[in-house]
Formats: structure tokens, C-alpha cells, sequence
């Protein structure tokens, strides 16, 4: 990004006395994180990383060294990167809500303090706390770490990380920070291979806005440097694509040039912090049993929302409208920091606007931040200095007025979840579920749909004896499954199944080969909602004794999760 003239080393690391702003805005950030990280159940995409560390183990790619071996990838385009990280975390302290949900929300904490440090860099302390301040207070960079099933925290983190320490290697010359940003950005694209978006925005916004700097520092041995680095931050997935052929870049981009209004509405949706009603956490009509509030803070919740007459959007979006037409006010190299972040913007936005099935959801849009939020942060910063008098408090006013807006927004979220629980892939159901089949010591368990396996993966620790049962089935793969009644098969509701098909041709399949299916039992939500059925097959073909550890008696009572201890 655009950046002033060199500084003296004492000047950039000295504390002022806008950080403990700045340190205040990241503990509420972090704080705010806590009241959410209970109030959903794991989703399944929140769990992959878990994939190559429990039972049934799997993954894209593994090296093998010896006898040992490293999981690279887990799919073509996501690495193991957050794997890695986890591995410890899970030994230590488990596998539920705040084990899974804590560790990335301190990194998006991290990410709003890297932020801060980036903008002082570039723009000044005005400008820095601004952006630090709307950055924990904007509602969907919160929850998209929080619930971190993108996965995005990790990005955010390493590209504000990666462009702090280029930065700083232009402000002070010291090699390592030129070699820890660009590792920076290849532990990036190692983490997710769409985050090739956002460094081909960064690059081209440098190449034609910060030319005259690069050059200036361009040497053979620091272009040396910078390529290692980067080779060994992503040095994974290149070896993962050297030996598939590049199998990354082969088979996941399709063009898609129709969609360009719809998804650009859902950028229009992520900045203005409604993106995820409806996603994350059901409507008020959708609940048959709503939660009233409980406890001081879901009173308070309930009583802020009725008072401000629950709204669904933040001021945001009129925000960065106005700091587009503020922008000229901003003067160099205020001007120049808005030029890079709004091409850096575009360009990323493009490449998942023409991607096939890319930039229509919320994991994809915010994968743009903290790039809008340079835009407001500076235009108004530069804005207020050439107030001759007021312009502090001016900037304090929209700052107030922005901030308000999205944590009223951050509260209907909250009041949402307190009353209404998760969404289907968020349902709470999944942890009576999870408990239901450890009890019931199946042989295998079969998911019948998605949305089970991954995330009972995590929460069991690997501890049942989780299988597929979506694929295509041959005669002797039915009556391999269906015919020992010690396997148990788990698929949603009709109500809330995401692919019906699959369980109707295991059903066709199964009675064609002379089974039937016996439901177990129906496992609803804690808000009234039957979401998971557990059955099994039972007919001519049954083994005598094959059940092992699993009654044959009468089906046990339905579950929920608020009747589970």
C-alpha cells in the first residue's frame, strides 16, 4: 500500500497515547467474541481442519518420509495449515465450542492490533485508531472468526500480518521483515488457495500505485529473499501441485460472467453486517419453540433490540460511500492509501466475481477486509485535518455513529441466537447426537447426509466409527451396511435434509435387497426443532448376533438437546 517517507525506528514502535484505544477496541472485539462462541452448534465446514488428526482420518495429499507421514492438503485448494495449529490445542483442551471457536477468535483479536500497527505505518495515528475501532466493532468480520467455517481468521491474519512487515522493511531496511511478509503471504495461499485472490490484488495495487517505492528498494538479493521466503511459506501446496500436475489451479476455477449484480450485492450485504440473517441462526417465525431471555445479558440483548426496533443492517455502507467522496480531501499520501486498497478491492472482487461458485456468500466477500475499512479510516481521518477546528470531534461523531450502528446489528445476531438457536448447519442438535451414538456402541455409523460426519468427527474425537453412506451402493455394498444390525445410519429429517436424494437410494436400495428401515430415534434441538433421524435395517438378511453392543429392543424415547445432561 501507499506509504510515507521512511521513519525513524523510535517513532514506529513508540507507544502514543491513542494505543490504549487501540488495545481497548481489541479487548471488546475479543470480548464480545466470548458471548458468541456457545451459542451455535458446530457446523461442518467449522470442522474440517480436524480431518487429518482424528478418526477416520483424511486427506487430499500426504508426504511420506520413512515411516512418518505429513498431511499437505486436505482438499486441492485448502492446506493443513490450521490443522497443524490445532493439533496441540486439541490434545490439550479437547474438541468442544470453546477449544474449536477460541483459538481463531484471538487470532482475528491478533489481526485487529496487526491492523492498527499497518495504518499508524501508513497513515498516521488518526487514521490507525479509526480503522482499529470500526474494525472490532464491524459486525461480520466478528463472526466470520468467531465461527470460523470459511475459513477466513487465518487469512485476515496473515495478509494484514504479511503487509505490516513489508512496511516495516521499507521504513527500516531490515531483511527479516521483507522475508516474514512474504512467508506471510505463502502461508497464506498454503491456507487456502483463494487467497490468491486478495495477493493478486495487493500485487497489482503495488505495481501501479507504489512503483517509485519498490524501486527504490529492488535489489537482486532482496528479491532473492523475498522469493525464498514466500517459496517456503507455501512451499506445501507447490509440492502438493507438482506432484498432482497442478491440480489446485486445474480443477477449481469454471468462469461465471452472469452473476456479477448478485454478487455484487452480497459485498453490498457483508458491508452493511446482514449477510448471515438467516444464515447463521433462524428467523423469529421459523422457531416453534423460542428460548425466552436468560440471564442479565440476554435481557439486556432483548430489551436493546426491542428499543431500537431490531434492525437487520449497520451504516457501513453509506459510510464507505462517504469516504469515496471525502477521498480528495484526504491529500497525499492519504489519496494514494485509498487508490491501492480500492484497486487491491476490485481486483480480488473480479477474480471471485467470474469464478463459478465463488463470491455469492459471506466467507468469500469478507475475505476483502480490511481493505473497506482502509478506505473509511483514511478518507475520514484526512477528511478531519483539514477542519481548522472541530475536526476531532467530527471524526469522533462518525466514528460513534458507524460504531453504534454495527453493534446494534452484532446485538440482533445475539438476541437471535439466544432466542431462535442455529440454522440447520448450525443446530445444537448435533452434541445429543454426538453423546446418543457414543452411548449406542455401533459397529459403523453411517452419514447419510451432509453436515454430520465432519463435525461429529471433531466432537467425538475421533472416537466413533464414522463412515460415508452417500455413495453410489452396489448389491453387495447394501447388504454389507444394511445387513449387519450392529450399523447405525444417521441422515437429517425430511424437513431438513440437504440432499434428500442420497437417503431415498440407500432406502430403494436397501429394501430392494430385502431390508427395511427401523427408526431408533428422532434427535431434535433444544428449540423444538426434529432435525436428526438414527435408524437402522432389519430383515431377512439379518445376522443372528450381529448387533454388537446395540439394543434390539423397543426404540428409546426422542431425544432433544435440552433433555441431555
Amino acid at each position: 500500500m501507499a506509504i510515507r517517507h521512511p521513519a525513524p525506528v523510535h517513532q514506529a514502535s513508540t507507544k502514543t497515547p491513542y494505543s490504549p484505544i487501540a488495545m481497548a477496541a481489541c479487548a471488546l472485539y475479543f470480548l464480545m467474541g466470548q458471548a458468541f462462541i456457545p451459542r451455535l452448534g458446530i457446523e461442518d465446514d467449522e470442522s474440517l481442519f480436524a480431518m487429518p488428526l482424528l478418526h477416520p482420518r483424511s486427506w487430499e495429499y500426504v508426504l511420506r518420509i520413512g515411516h512418518s507421514h505429513f498431511p499437505l492438503m486436505m482438499m486441492s485448494y485448502l492446506g493443513t495449515l490450521k490443522t497443524l495449529l490445532y493439533d496441540p490445542v486439541v490434545h490439550i483442551f479437547g474438541t468442544g465450542v470453546w477449544a474449536t471457536r477460541e483459538p481463531m477468535l484471538l487470532a482475528g483479536t491478533a489481526g485487529v492490533w496487526l491492523f492498527y500497527l499497518l495504518l499508524r505505518r501508513v497513515a498516521g495515528e488518526r487514521a490507525a485508531v479509526t480503522g482499529c475501532v470500526l474494525l472490532s466493532l464491524d459486525t461480520l468480520y466478528l463472526l466470520t472468526s468467531c465461527f470460523d467455517w470459511g475459513p477466513v481468521a487465518l487469512q485476515h491474519l496473515l495478509f494484514t500480518g504479511g503487509a505490516y512487515a513489508l512496511v516495516r522493511f521499507y521504513q527500516e531496511r531490515r531483511e527479516w521483515s521483507l522475508a516474514a511478509g512474504c512467508c506471510c503471504f505463502g502461508l497464506a495461499l498454503w491456507d487456502k488457495a483463494l487467497g490468491e485472490w486478495m495477493l493478486s490484488g495487493l500485487a497489482v495495487a503495488a505495481l501501479l500505485v507504489c512503483w517509485r517505492e519498490i524501486r527504490a528498494v529492488l535489489t537482486g538479493r532482496r528479491l532473492a529473499i523475498a522469493a525464498l521466503a514466500f517459496t517456503v511459506g507455501a512451499m506445501p501446496l507447490i509440492v502438493y501441485n507438482v506432484a498432482r500436475k497442478g491440480a489446485t489451479f486445474r480443477g477449481n476455477f469454471k468462469r461465471e460472467m452472469n452473476l456479477f449484480p448478485q454478487k455484487a450485492m452480497m459485498v453490498v450485504g457483508t458491508l452493511r453486517g446482514e449477510g448471515l440473517l438467516g444464515y447463521l441462526t433462524d428467523e423469529d417465525w421459523q422457531t416453534p419453540q423460542p428460548h425466552p431471555p436468560q440471564g442479565l445479558l440476554q435481557k439486556a440483548s432483548a430489551g436493546l433490540a426491542e428499543m431500537a426496533g431490531q434492525p437487520r443492517y449497520n451504516l457501513m455502507l453509506y459510510g464507505f460511500a462517504a469516504a469515496l467522496l471525502l477521498a480528495p480531501w484526504a491529500r497525499r499520501p492519504g489519496w494514494r492509501i485509498i487508490l491501492f486498497a480500492a484497486i487491491a478491492m476490485l481486483v480480488a472482487w473480479f477474480q471471485m466475481a467470474i469464478t463459478a461458485g465463488a463470491g455469492g456468500s459471506v466467507h468469500h466477500t469478507i475475505l476483502l477486509w480490511p481493505l473497506p475499512i482502509v478506505v473509511i479510516a483514511v478518507a475520514f481521518a484526512g477528511a478531519s485535518r483539514r477542519l481548522p477546528r472541530g475536526g476531532i470531534a467530527l471524526l469522533a461523531a462518525a466514528i460513534a455513529v458507524l460504531g453504534v450502528s454495527c453493534l446494534l446489528v452484532t446485538n440482533e445476531y445475539y438476541r437471535m441466537m439466544a432466542r431462535n438457536g442455529g440454522s440447520l448447519a448450525w443446530t445444537d442438535a448435533i452434541d445429543p447426537l454426538n453423546r446418543y451414538l457414543l452411548e449406542r456402541r455401533a459397529k459403523t455409523v453411517y452419514c447419510v447426509d451432509w453436515g454430520i460426519l465432519d463435525n461429529l468427527r471433531l466432537l467425538s474425537r475421533g472416537k466413533l466409527p464414522l463412515a460415508v453412506g452417500m455413495d453410489e451402493l452396489s448389491g453387495d455394498a447394501v447388504v454389507r451396511m444394511a445387513g449387519d444390525a450392529g450399523n447405525l445410519f444417521v441422515g437429517h429429517t425430511a424437513e431438513f435434509a440437504v440432499f434428500p436424494a442420497a437417503g431415498q437410494r440407500l432406502l430403494a436400495a436397501a429394501q430392494a435387497a430385502g431390508y427395511r428401515r427401523e427408526n431408533l430415534i428422532t434427535i431434535a434441538d433444544s428449540y423444538g426443532r426434529p432435525t436428526f433421524q438414527v435408524y437402522r435395517f432389519v430383515g431377512q438378511a439379518r445376522p443372528a448376533g450381529a448387533a454388537r453392543g446395540v439394543s434390539h429392543g423397543a426404540p428409546p424415547a426422542p431425544l432433544s438437546a435440552s433433555s441431555c445432561p
